[in-house]
């Protein structure tokens, strides 16, 4: 990586490391909850800000299908998140004091109103305090369904078998399947290419198998060409 992506990165990680450690203090507070060694930051992708602790690593498995999962609306409604499931779907795990997930938001919303007619959904899961997340979409609209959860948002993520990795984006095909799961900032390229792989499954083009395994490809090239327009920019500006 060049090193001006490489200091672009770190300050990433380090805004969404001092979010985290913001949220993590003030949920320890709130809820009189001790936990000791303090959490640990680490990044599991460029753009994935994850601070987790030691307890958190043991591996958990993604699940085959929507979990069961019920978590409050902006209203404060108990909601499930099978209600928005039987169409294609994606959920996206994000919190407010993560850059990346910030960033995915425009796109979210763009990408909600053109897929329309495929009658796919976005929905939101914040994983933050509920007046901050209010207070945030004030100034930034988000134009899909929102959930929003403290230590049941944790449990949610968890339940997808990611814990505090975010932003995270998991895509569901109509009989509530799991496709793939998105770890870090999600691309327009990548969230139209499973939105259409979604659709073939529908359509009986593609079983999903061979749809996932054109995701996990198709991901990987996209990441890698990501990463080489980066060096070519490096090199240039250095000229």
């Amino acid at each position: 990586m060049n090193p001006r992506a490489l200091g672009a990165l770190l300050v990433v990680l380090a805004a969404g490391v001092l979010g985290y450690l913001g949220f993590h203090a003030q949920r320890l507070t709130r809820t009189g909850l001790t936990e000791s060694p303090p959490p640990t930051p680490v990044g599991t992708e460029p753009n994935a800000e994850q601070p987790t602790s030691p307890g958190a690593a043991k591996a958990k498995s993604i699940p085959d299908t929507l979990p069961d999962i019920t978590l409050a609306d902006r209203d404060g409604k108990p909601t499930k998140l099978s209600s928005f499931g039987g169409r294609p779907l994606m959920v996206n795990f994000w919190a407010t004091w993560c850059a990346p997930c910030r960033r995915e938001i425009p796109l979210l919303n763009k990408i909600r109103m053109e897929r329309k007619a495929q009658n796919a959904e976005i929905v939101g899961v914040a994983v933050d305090f509920k007046e901050d997340v209010l207070k945030f979409t004030q100034k930034t609209p988000l134009n899909y369904p929102l959930l929003i959860g403290e230590e049941d948002g944790l449990a949610a993520a968890e339940a997808f078998g990611m814990g505090m990795a975010f932003p995270f984006s998991v895509f569901v095909d109509s009989q509530n399947r799991i496709l793939t799961v998105k770890l870090g900032e999600l691309h327009e390229d990548e969230a139209n290419f499973a939105f259409d792989r979604l659709k073939d499954i529908d359509d009986g083009a593609m079983s999903r198998d061979d749809a996932q395994s054109a995701v996990v490809q198709a991901f990987r090239k996209m990441a890698a060409d990501r990463a080489q327009k980066e060096v070519a920019l490096g090199d240039t500006s250095k000229k």
